[in-house]
């Protein structure tokens, strides 16, 4: 099983912090966002992980390397511009490969159960292709991105409504159609595939921080620190 963790973003809301530090290095409690999702996949058995960058990527190049220290390998796949989630994921699939893989954005903060996503990632094929842990509408995001029903199944416009975590388990044919190195969101490839009943979904039950402002790096790295 692979993980990809998506670390191209510029992180604007994040200024001026992210002026000369990609988003996912900035530390909290000690280490940087990055290294807390790696050193989680690597306890749940997902070693082999590709990396995308674009803005300051070589800083995250540097700071991480081959990744044999954390007992992973790591494999990078640059951009020379962000891709948006869809485009970056398309562009890294010959690193990926065939088999359905797990995807976390690198600039999150959570204790999901990895060892669980796994599994749900190898029951995904090419109809069922997607799988998504979602949490508990943030005031930043009160009205949610998608439902959740009671037999698992991802909605655009039924079940409880919540948030994406951007955390998933996606399956490369998800991302067949995503033309090569072209910016594409991930939300209307997943609306298309809800729509013919091929996403579900679980709550992810633990701790999860959208790290989006240097204010909520500041109370997060506070409660790390004081945990």
């Amino acid at each position: 099983m692979k993980a990809m963790i998506l670390a191209a973003g510029r992180g604007e809301r994040m200024r001026p912090l992210t002026d000369s530090c990609p988003k996912p290095l900035l530390v909290a409690g000690g280490k940087p966002l990055i290294v807390w999702h790696i050193e989680r996949l690597a306890a749940a058995g997902i070693a082999d992980l590709v990396i995308n960058h674009a803005h300051l990527g070589r800083m995250i190049e540097d700071a991480l390397g081959d990744g044999a220290r954390f007992g992973v390998r790591i494999r990078y796949s640059p951009e020379s511009s962000a891709l948006e989630t869809a485009g970056g994921i398309a562009r890294a699939l010959p690193l990926l490969g065939d088999a359905p893989f797990v995807v976390v954005n690198g600039d999150v903060f959570c204790d999901a159960d990895f060892a669980g996503l796994r599994r749900a990632a190898e029951e995904l094929n090419p109809v069922r292709c997607a799988h998504l842990l979602l949490v508990a509408n943030p005031t930043h995001n009160p009205d949610g991105d998608f439902g959740l029903t009671p037999d698992g199944q991802v909605r655009d416009d039924e079940g409880e409504r919540l948030t994406f975590s951007g955390i998933g388990a996606y399956h490369p044919a998800l991302f067949a159609d995503v033309p090569p190195d072209t910016p594409a969101k991930l939300a209307p490839l997943l609306r298309t595939a809800m729509a013919r009943n091929r996403v579900t979904g679980a709550r992810l039950l633990g701790r999860w921080v959208d790290v989006g402002t240097p204010e909520r790096l500041h109370e997060l790295d506070n409660s790390l620190r004081t945990a």
